[in-house]
């Protein structure tokens, strides 16, 4: 595992990372709704000169089923580089893969053949729980003091989640990473400013609350996520708390800026009690604490209730449901999913106060189901959900599932898998690549995607 080079796809910023080469293949989180067969991670070809270009490869299967494979993260990244991070030789190699709902880990070795990936350890939840006290595992980040996993619950299955660290060579449970957690009791996403020694966290809810889907009277009572706290990264304790206010509900993902002397970041929330709007906010430094600003908000639309799944029939009206968004290595596109209108929606973030539209595209959605190019099957369903860019920002992919108990509730009649790329232009546009539409194996459906080599949501970097 030690090599006597950095593994070739670090990089110390992300201005040298954009310059990588193209990536050749996906992995893709696939999982059975209905918890009979094994999850999967699943191999898809994405180089276009390829004769199996679009299609599946190979995957591996987990070992048992009730997994639900939702994030997944690299067990290294650019940030070993870091001159605070003692692993600049180690090898990103190995897929770091939690269930959501078993709170099992998998260690997914991708070499020697990264098209036949195979399991080398299997962490039990017993495991987790005895050294831990978490379980319900979601994010998984590289990071400077070994891999970094969050999740939802406590050992018990409720609040508070939080995060925990994993040896970076062994694989190793080392504990908990709190050391002062402050009032944060709910978990969701997490991230860092490394030149800013800031850990950024998220809310979701506790899993009593999300594992049969989402509980009506939990988010109309504002009781689920709607926080974002900030901790010193070195020192492992909560410093502050911004409160979004009792209308914002389910604030969810996080992307910092990737140039590490810049403060700031982006995170979306899914819906406004108010009117089901969906919005993008930023956070960014205020002299000495951190402030948030909404800069983005996407209205609900219009619609015929007959068209609308029970839990908005009464609002007459389709909710956009930013359920991801992510930035681009050079941090002037944002990417944010519409899952409820199936809209993908490019915005120029260079100035992170006055995000301006660039390029939007719409497949499936609730309502207009909208169909691809390259799909020989009609109108579709699901939405744009976990979006991936490659890192010199020219492709992005993305798939249409959220969550297995909460698909249905917007989706009624089921959703069948799909992934699909979009080319981007020079300066700014998307357009989908009609080549590209992947009619995912029936049984599963598609969540997270990661790029071979890194991504934009993968790495981190200690130089700008």
């Amino acid at each position: 595992m030690v090599s006597w080079r950095p593994d070739p796809s670090f990089y110390s910023s992300p201005r040298l990372a954009a310059k990588a080469p193209a990536e050749r293949l996906a992995y893709v989180a696939s999982f059975d709704p209905e918890r009979r067969r094994p999850d999967a991670i699943a191999v898809v070809d994405v180089d276009p000169a390829s004769s199996s270009y679009a299609q599946i490869v190979g995957q591996v299967e987990m070992p048992n089923t009730g997994d639900e494979l939702h994030h997944f993260g690299w067990n290294a990244c650019s940030s070993c580089l870091c001159p605070n991070a003692p692993h600049p030789h180690m090898e990103r190699r190995y897929l770091i893969v939690p269930g959501l709902r078993s709170s099992r880990l998998h260690i997914i070795d991708t070499r020697p053949d990264p098209r036949k990936p195979t399991i080398v350890r299997v962490i039990e939840p017993q495991e987790i729980a005895e050294k831990a006290r978490y379980s319900r595992l979601h994010t998984i980040h590289c990071g400077p003091e070994g891999i970094y996993v969050n999740a939802l619950g406590n050992a018990e299955g409720k609040e508070p989640g939080g995060i925990f660290l994993l040896d970076p060579v062994s694989f190793d449970v080392l504990g908990q990473w709190e050391m002062d957690r402050g009032p944060q009791k709910l978990a969701y996403d997490f991230w860092w400013h490394l030149g800013h020694d800031t850990m950024v966290t998220s809310e979701w809810g506790t899993p009593d609350t999300f594992e049969n889907g989402l509980v009506p009277e939990v988010l109309l009572g504002s009781k689920y996520g709607r926080r974002l706290h900030f901790w010193d990264l070195h020192t492992r304790k909560h410093q502050q708390e911004i409160d979004f206010g009792e209308e914002h509900q389910l604030v969810f993902e996080l992307r910092p800026a990737h140039d590490p002397r810049k403060a700031y970041g982006f995170v979306g929330c899914v819906i406004s009690l108010k009117d089901l709007s969906a919005s993008i906010w930023t956070w960014y430094r205020e002299g000495s604490k951190w402030a948030v600003r909404k800069v983005i908000e996407i209205p609900a639309e219009p619609a015929d209730p007959d068209l609308l799944p029970p839990v908005l029939k009464g609002f007459k009206a389709v909710a956009p449901l930013v359920t991801d968004i992510d930035l681009s290595m050079d941090d002037r596109y944002l990417y944010v999913s519409c899952w409820g209108t199936g809209d993908m929606i490019q915005y120029d973030v260079s100035d992170p106060f006055k995000p301006v539209e660039t390029g939007r595209v719409r497949i499936g959605g609730i309502v207009s189901r909208t169909s691809h190019p390259g799909a020989k099957n009609g109108q579709l369903n699901g939405g744009p959900q976990m979006v991936e860019i490659s890192r010199d920002g020219k492709r992005v992919y993305f798939t249409n599932s959220l969550y297995g108990a909460i698909d249905p509730q917007f989706y009624p009649d089921g959703i069948d898998g799909w992934m699909v790329k979009l080319d981007v232009a020079e300066k700014g546009g998307i357009r989908f690549d009609d080549r590209f539409f992947l009619d995912w194996p029936k049984g599963h459906r598609p969540h997270q995607v990661r790029l071979e080599g890194g991504d934009c949501s993968s790495d981190s970097y200690c130089y700008p």
